[in-house]
């Protein structure tokens, strides 16, 4: 295997000039999805299909993106990032165009399903690329603004769509109006990102791969039928789930025998990468199943239109946007990722908890500050999750582990949908039927359509209300549900061991050729105050037991220095600054780089010391 060099780091002007194409892509990919929903019931009626081709035509992007997310993330370890991040553009951008030629509901159906294809490139790949240009100390502050455009996308989508269904352009241009920016971000990316290159001998685990989607999408397929088309315990259910088990199995056996797997086992020995995706997969429950419960409960419970039903969520999604934003920028200067995910591990479900109690006359100003607890939960964990991983693993597993991550979010969401969907259609029958009951009226016939998508307006004027009332007393159960799974996502977060973000794009993975007594080992890290300002012009001593000076030096503008020792075994270090009193430590040098932070304190000789040896970090 030959590897190239990695060149040097892309400036912060260069960076900010790729970053554009990137969030260019990701807000076409986005915005796809929710101009599409409002659009849905006129496509349906100018298509002439059915309640079961509405609900396929969001499974199948649903499908396609979620299954071949961890693809997209193994070939991102193995051939060029920044191709296949066009690559993926090309794909959506041609599947968004035939979308819009499409002249039935099976061609429609298939078309979305391409989309998919490139979609779930876009949302994993973003991860990838920036992993590659940004080391995760400074990761943070650009991850931010891809939850920035999260939210964008999901306001403006709504009312875009809106305004072209019923302008004179018509449902059509629902696909059609992406593209232009899906171009523009293509040559962007083109001229813009520069990546270095891994040259090696690629291994293709196509049987693997195959397995994956088959196991994944059987499984996915069961979830949005099962309930509707048939009942969840049946035998139609047995075999969905019996075929996805056999396959997934499969698909496991090769991972630990191929050389290259698309989701290398191995990487779920490492504890934070296993916690990450469970806690992933718990927040992409929450994060879909509360997006597409809302826009229901406002347009269903509360008549509002579908552009108004967008506004109400505004709360959310300004949450979302300010807390993303808002927790890299710190990150970026402290390092410290865990703070953030427990507080957002505790507001997600307490904003759950409290949207489980809402009905039909909820106030809704009251449920605006619900949302935005949902919504600051949501930004402090979704980016900070992939963030972790990515800061615990080597450069060349970058693309499967950030991949693997997103994967299990869109899996939670797409497993959520339904499930919480099944819970919530449930109720409401329920519902209707106990109202029905007491008013001595039949119940049947008075919900028409499925899904969770009632046609109001085409029930009598005295079953309106109740309907109505039915749906949004309901809606709290469904997130009661989803605030129990949020659960998960507050434990998992909670025993994620906190490793400071590294300043180097990729794990020292030098080989170091030692003899017993010589080594040569560099010793890094940074000199802070006790506010966590860092300090600059400190002088470092570094001596051996004996009292030998080995080396010494000078922190520079941002409180770093890097010392280095010719043997192995116990050192002493000690800063002194003309604004603090000396500060005086001990460090165990041996082969492997050392991180070592110091906390100078008026008030004290002593430091607060943080150590760092093969990822390892010790008091």
């Amino acid at each position: 295997m030959e590897t190239a060099a990695p060149g040097q780091p892309m400036s912060h002007r260069e960076i900010l000039k790729a970053f554009t194409g990137l969030l260019l892509a990701l807000l076409v990919a986005l915005l796809s999805s929710t101009i599409v929903s409002n659009a849905l019931p006129t496509i349906l009626a100018d298509l002439h299909g059915s309640q079961s081709e509405y609900t396929w035509v969001v499974t199948a992007t649903l499908l396609t993106s979620t299954a071949t997310t961890p693809i997209w993330g193994k070939l991102s370890d193995l051939f060029s990032k920044k191709l296949l991040y066009q690559v993926a553009i090309v794909v959506f951008t041609f599947g968004s165009v035939l979308g819009g030629i499409a002249q039935s509901m099976p061609e429609l159906i298939a078309y979305r399903a391409l989309q998919g294809v490139g979609l779930g490139g876009l949302q994993a790949l973003i991860q990838v690329v920036i992993a590659a240009m940004i080391a995760p100390r400074d990761r943070g502050r650009y991850t931010g603004y891809t939850g920035a455009v999260f939210a964008v996308a999901t306001v403006s989508g709504p009312l875009i769509g809106g305004l072209i269904v019923d302008s004179p352009l018509g449902w059509r241009w629902c696909f059609w109006v992406c593209v232009p920016l899906a171009v523009v971000a293509f040559v962007v990316l083109g001229r813009t990102l520069k990546l270095p290159v891994l040259k090696r001998k690629v291994r293709i685990d196509w049987l693997g791969a195959t397995l994956l989607v088959g196991g994944v999408a059987l499984l996915l397929i069961w979830i949005s039928l099962a309930g509707a088309t048939f009942p969840w315990i049946s035998w139609s259910s047995a075999a969905y789930v019996g075929g996805a088990l056999v396959a997934l199995a499969s698909a496991v056996f090769v991972e630990t025998r191929v050389a290259e797997p698309v989701v290398p086992l191995r990487l779920f020995r490492n504890r934070t990468f296993t916690l990450a995706v469970l806690a992933s997969l718990a927040v992409g429950t929450a994060m879909f199943g509360g997006s597409v419960f809302l826009g229901q409960y406002y347009q269903i419970a509360r008549g509002f239109s579908p552009t108004h039903a967008g506004l109400m969520t505004l709360p959310m999604v300004l949450g979302l946007a300010i807390a993303s934003t808002g927790a890299g920028q710190v990150i970026s200067r402290t390092g410290r990722t865990k703070p953030f995910m427990v507080a957002g591990g505790i507001l997600l479900p307490a904003g759950l908890f409290l949207l489980a109690t809402v009905d039909h006359a909820t106030n809704l100003t009251l449920m605006g500050g619900y949302l935005a607890l949902v919504g600051i939960g949501l930004g402090f964990l979704m980016q900070n999750l992939v963030l972790v991983v990515q800061n615990t693993v080597a450069m060349k597993d970058i693309g499967s582990s950030s991949s693997v991550v997103t994967f299990f979010r869109s899996l939670g969401g797409a497993a959520g949908v339904s499930a919480l969907g099944a819970v919530l259609a449930a109720r409401v029958a329920t519902n209707i039927a106990n109202s029905l009951t007491h008013l001595g009226m039949p119940a049947g016939g008075a919900v028409s359509g499925g899904g969770g998508a009632f046609n109001i307006a085409a029930l009598p004027p005295a079953l309106q209300p109740v309907v109505r009332a039915a749906f949004g007393d309901a809606t709290g159960t469904a997130f009661l549900f989803a605030a129990f799974i949020a659960v998960v996502t507050f434990v998992a977060v909670l025993f994620i061991k906190e490793v400071p973000l590294r300043r180097t794009l990729d794990v020292d993975t030098t080989p170091v050729v030692a003899s017993p007594v010589e080594v040569t080992t560099a010793l890094r890290g940074r000199v802070l105050a006790a506010d966590g300002r860092p300090l600059s012009g400190v002088v470092l001593t570094l001596t051996d037991t004996t009292g030998r000076q080995v080396d010494v030096g000078r922190t520079g503008r941002t409180g770093a220095y890097e010392l280095s020792a010719d043997t192995a075994g116990e050192h002493v270090l000690l800063a002194t600054s003309g604004a603090s009193q000396p500060a005086v430590s001990t460090v165990q040098l041996g082969g492997t780089p050392v991180w070592h932070d110091l906390l100078l304190d008026r008030r004290s000789t002593e430091s607060v010391i943080r150590s760092e040896r093969e990822g390892s970090f010790r008091p």
